[in-house]
């Protein structure tokens, strides 16, 4: 490892090797030749004078590239696409005078930005929907495990531990159905010449219209997708980049969220995120153990989501047919988005796969608070009995005010039960009243919520994605 240069954090610590793969230059320059070798099979069939014998040459070499004859080429002509041309040709010198015909840089560049696009939408999509199978089934384990909810980070009406997790679901899910439509919309720029007019194909087939029709739809189903986009300047609309990063963004605003509710329920003692025997939480306090992983999710998630400004501003500010000022960009924000949302997602399926949850403090935090969300079912117990409905509120009312005012300035024990059974307007002894404190009365249809939205939503987004599961994630640090 070169210790001498900078090195990219997302590669060296983040990104998987997979996800490093689809961008890497070794990825692009093979697409270009199988870019090259569809645009001249398009064109043999219809009708233009290459050669099979051209083509088996082209298919050849398109794997073998060699790349110290393209590096040598550019140092002299400055321009990657026509190094990669002259280089393939030295390959292939029977099929060098067709290689790149009536093409533009941006056939191959555009292009295979496209196809690598949606590769690694297709890896995100897959580990996403792990993401939701780890949280189902998190979800479905502790659907009955009452816990305190919060407002505000103030105590709220009890829920569940397993309802939680389905609200961090449906946000995933959210970014699902997104993620479909962008990626089932996904089309290639095609072959449409400099300033998109087809030009050069209109002098190579002889203005013959409906042949050139054709061009299109060919080159994309020889490269496995449904159609091209149907009109363009030079390059596709950057508006296509702009609608994957916000894919991406949508993602890693759903991991933070979720990132962040791991990270103080892990202050509270609640839930811990897995923490290996021999890992190290602080350099000087040894007892800690800190939600590094769910703070690196946080941290990372607010990268994608700010580099989801950079294709947005550069889609605005193209000039006309083309400007060149979106290439150093596009170079550095699709591919760190990804290997974000990548690292992201790595991160999310080793949290939830692993994710402690500790039964014992979730229960003695609740029943802290209990006796105070408890209070309306007392009183309403109270005035079956008899009692008056006003009288017992305002008594309520008082009684709480004591109770927490013992708990917050004194730091006594929650005493509220002991001082309405005191009370004898209540008329209910401190045995009845802890009978009401059981915690499953008062999740309300938490368990039941889990169940449906586990069977409605959950169930079919599996069922329709169970070749992409079994997905778990091996993280470098």
């Amino acid at each position: 490892m070169s210790t001498d240069r900078y090195q990219s954090p997302l590669s060296e610590r983040y990104a998987s090797r997979e996800m490093q793969y689809i961008f890497s230059p070794d990825m692009k320059f093979r697409t270009w030749r199988k870019l090259w070798i569809a645009l001249a099979e398009t064109e043999k069939e219809l009708g233009l004078n290459i050669t099979q014998e051209q083509i088996d040459e082209l298919k050849e070499h398109a794997e073998d590239i060699n790349y110290d004859v393209a590096r040598a080429r550019e140092k002299e002509v400055r321009h990657d696409v026509m190094s990669h041309v002259y280089a393939y040709g030295v390959q292939c010198p029977k099929a060098k005078g067709i290689i790149h015909l009536g093409a533009t840089s941006c056939y191959v560049g555009d292009n295979t930005d496209i196809i690598v696009m949606t590769r690694a939408l297709e890896l995100v999509k897959k580990k996403l929907v792990n993401v939701i199978k780890e949280l189902a089934d998190f979800a479905d384990k502790y659907k009955a495990q009452p816990t305190l909810a919060f407002t505000h980070f103030q105590p709220a009406q009890p829920t569940s531990v397993g309802k939680r997790a389905t609200l961090w679901m449906q946000e995933f899910c959210l970014d699902l159905e997104d993620l479909n439509h962008v990626l089932s919309h996904m089309k290639l720029l095609g072959s449409k010449g400099t300033t998109g007019t087809q030009a050069s194909f209109l002098e190579l087939f002889d203005g013959n219209q409906e042949i050139i029709d054709r061009i299109d739809p060919m080159i994309a189903e020889k490269m496995g997708f449904r159609e091209c986009y149907p009109v363009s300047g030079q390059t596709y609309s950057r508006k296509v980049d702009t609608r994957v990063a916000n894919v991406l963004a949508g993602i890693a605003a759903s991991a933070h969220k979720m990132s962040n509710d791991i990270r103080l329920l892990q202050h509270l003692k609640e839930v811990e995120e897995p923490f290996e025997k021999g890992q190290i939480g602080s350099s000087a306090m040894a007892y800690k153990r800190n939600p590094m992983r769910s703070e690196r999710i946080a941290s990372l998630s607010r990268y994608v989501m700010i580099d989801a400004l950079n294709p947005a501003i550069t889609s605005a500010t193209q000039w006309f047919e083309r400007t060149l000022d979106d290439s150093a960009n596009k170079r550095l924000s699709i591919p760190e988005g990804f290997l974000a949302v990548d690292g992201i997602l790595d991160l999310c399926l080793n949290v939830v796969d692993g994710l402690v949850v500790y039964p014992k403090v979730i229960e003695k935090r609740l029943m802290s608070e209990l006796p105070f969300m408890a209070t309306e079912n007392i009183m309403m117990d109270a005035v079956k009995a008899g009692g008056d409905r006003q009288e017992l509120h305002e008594k309520i009312r008082t009684l709480s005010m004591e109770a927490g005012k013992n708990v917050k300035v004194e730091g006594k024990e929650n005493n509220l039960l002991e001082l309405i059974a005191a009370d004898p307007a209540f008329n209910m002894t401190l045995e009845e009243l802890r009978k009401t404190m059981e915690p499953s009365k008062y999740i309300g249809r938490s368990k039941e919520q889990v169940e449906a939205f586990l069977s409605v939503v959950i169930a079919p987004i599996l069922e329709e994605n169970k070749d992409l599961l079994g997905v778990k994630a091996e993280i470098n640090v």
